[in-house]
């Protein structure tokens, strides 16, 4: 996205709604993929606190335009290109904030100071949610995840063929990968994921099982991703995966996923899908309403691929999670 406001999407909601704080954040990176973070001072609400530097919308300012302005006065950078990273709602009890936050890629000047607030680069995977306010729990989530996910495809019982399909999709990119095969037994599945496993540690990419947590325990893996009806069986977050998501298609399931505690989740289907024609999609706009209400970071799913990537970002996706739009060709 190029530095001018963003046209759809979240972002260019006016500000100030009665009863609520309409805040732009944005969470600036550099070249080793650091991200910029500022400390509150010790005498305002949260103080102390880190937290990713913007402030508030004037009226009738839309995000993009508040975020370029805020960064500009704050740390005297010229904002150059960004795109929408998330957007949060919380209830403070004493206040509710509304976080549009910006992941910007590029910008003009050093970073300072200028209002006398001390600042850190640290990596996302260093951060401390303790550290932070609350409401910065998501934008955390949401930075140490991909925009791209894979969801496995045929055909499992072909062990060499899947693994020689993972291996090219790992190659061409893919960070995150959700192991489904239905289809297998478990000992079969088993010793499919510690395969799997192998091929997304030699890339660097991190495996989450898609399978009853309970028959998967002990297996090498980066996390969980829990189906739909699961959810409603687990009474709380499953012990002991660093990540763990779901696949949600309603309000109440997002709203479970958000009381578990999870770090993500797959909603859908935002389009037609070749596997089951006859579902309801969501479209675009159905995406982004549900999304918006959602208290952790979205992937949209459904009849997707990478070419839907900056079009789910400006509907509030945390990126796309597809079978056949990644699933690549042995």
């Amino acid at each position: 996205m190029s530095g001018s406001t963003p046209s759809t999407g979240p972002d260019v909601e006016p500000a100030a709604r009665k009863g609520r704080i309409h805040v732009a954040a944005g969470a600036l990176l550099d070249a080793t993929g650091r991200v910029l973070v500022t400390r509150r001072p010790g005498d305002v609400h949260q103080g102390g606190l880190w937290e990713f530097p913007g402030g508030k919308l004037e009226p009738g300012e839309v995000a993009w335009a508040a975020l370029v302005r805020e960064l500009r006065e704050e740390l005297g950078v010229e904002v150059q290109a960004g795109r929408p990273l998330i957007r949060v709602h919380h209830d403070y009890g004493d206040r509710r904030v509304v976080l549009e936050v910006f992941l910007v890629s590029a910008f003009a000047g050093e970073p300072r100071g200028l209002e006398g607030q001390p600042l850190d680069w640290v990596a996302p995977a260093a951060m401390d949610p303790l550290h932070f306010p609350a409401a910065d729990k998501p934008i955390i989530d949401a930075l140490r995840l991909p925009p791209r996910y894979l969801i496995t495809g045929p055909d499992p019982c072909d062990v060499p063929g899947f693994l020689r399909r993972l291996e090219t999709s790992l190659a061409a990119g893919i960070e995150l990968v959700q192991l489904r095969a239905h289809a297998i037994d478990d000992p079969a599945y088993r010793e499919l994921a510690r395969k799997a496993f192998d091929l997304c540690e030699a890339a660097g990419a991190k495996l989450l099982l898609n399978r009853d947590p309970q028959r998967v325990v002990g297996l090498p893996a980066h996390g969980l991703h829990l189906q739909a009806a699961s959810l409603w069986r687990q009474p709380e977050r499953p012990a002991g995966a660093a990540l763990v998501g779901a696949s949600c298609h309603d309000a109440a399931e997002l709203d479970r996923a958000a009381a578990l505690g999870l770090d993500y989740v797959l909603l859908g289907p935002v389009m037609p899908t070749a596997t089951h024609p006859q579902v309801a999609t969501l479209g675009w706009s159905g995406f982004a309403a549900l999304a918006d209400r959602a208290a952790l970071p979205v992937y949209a799913l459904g009849g997707l691929s990478a070419g839907d990537l900056q079009r789910s970002f400006a509907h509030g996706a945390q990126g796309v999670a597809a079978i056949s739009g990644f699933w690549r060709a042995d």
